[in-house]
């Protein structure tokens, strides 16, 4: 993709799942590319399979960590940064607000949220150094509906949105274009264990719950992980130059979260 040959470029949460598939995509394009990722099986696997990436082990919501993490970082790109990926996410507990358990909630915003920050905050300086770039926060649908049942997640993907336009108008003049993309359900494990969370909670089947995750869409389809990381692509490249303070939904066309029966 033009714009991106030898770009270097930070993924978090990259060995699995949407960024491991970002990470391809990148690679593909031309870009070099550094992930940082919590598990250490996933990020050797990654390694192996792509030769060209470097890693570093990190919990994104531990800013000890991420400091860690850009040291590594520095030594190989040096003081430039050219894109960055804020990819890391978990699901959170699901059920009634009522019944969250305080450190579950807490831990929702200290990865879906505050690693954003912790990342961003570091990275920026380096992409300014580049004189431009990009960065992509991940939001969901669920930071732009109401999502029964998953309170910690919609509220932390919420303020994804309005992070991502803050920090669109801080950089604009340094000419560092922020957006975040909106997935709607994706494919995979991580959604699979959400939908089962979901069924406990609810009493639903596991059947019924997916069924009810595509209800409200106008396509009544989930979307793959290679969908997410096709839009970063173009975000990044050329083609989206003037594009920034956005958020770029991938879903389908989601009407709602909510379901009434």
């Amino acid at each position: 993709m033009q714009g991106l040959y030898n770009k270097k470029v930070l993924v978090t949460a990259g060995a699995s799942g949407l960024g491991k598939a970002t990470t391809e995509a990148l690679l593909k394009a031309g870009a070099r590319v550094h992930i940082c990722d919590i598990d250490k099986d996933a990020l050797h696997r990654m390694q192996q399979q792509n030769p060209s990436i470097s890693y570093s082990t990190t919990d994104v919501s531990d800013p000890a960590q991420v400091e860690a993490l850009f040291s590594d970082l520095q030594q190989q790109f040096g003081q430039t940064l050219d894109f960055v990926v804020n990819n890391a996410g978990i699901a959170g507990p699901a059920g009634a607000l009522q019944s969250i358990d305080t450190h579950d909630w807490k831990a929702t915003f200290d990865v879906n949220l505050h690693s954003t920050f912790y990342v961003s905050r570091l990275a920026i300086p380096m992409l300014q150094q580049a004189k431009g770039g990009a960065i992509m926060n991940l939001s969901s649908t669920a930071g732009l509906y109401g999502y029964p049942n998953r309170s910690p997640y919609a509220a932390a993907k919420w303020a994804i949105v309005g992070l991502t336009k803050t920090m669109a108008m801080e950089l604009g003049p340094d000419q560092i274009r922020v957006n975040c993309i909106c997935p709607g359900s994706v494919n995979g494990e991580r959604m699979d264990r959400v939908i089962s969370n979901i069924a406990d909670a609810t009493g639903e089947s596991i059947e019924k719950v997916r069924l009810d995750n595509v209800r409200n869409t106008s396509m009544k389809t989930f979307v793959d992980a290679e969908d997410i990381a096709n839009m970063i692509i173009f975000s990044f490249s050329d083609l989206g130059a003037k594009i920034s303070g956005q958020a770029l939904t991938v879903d389908g066309d989601t009407h709602s979260l909510a379901v009434y029966d």
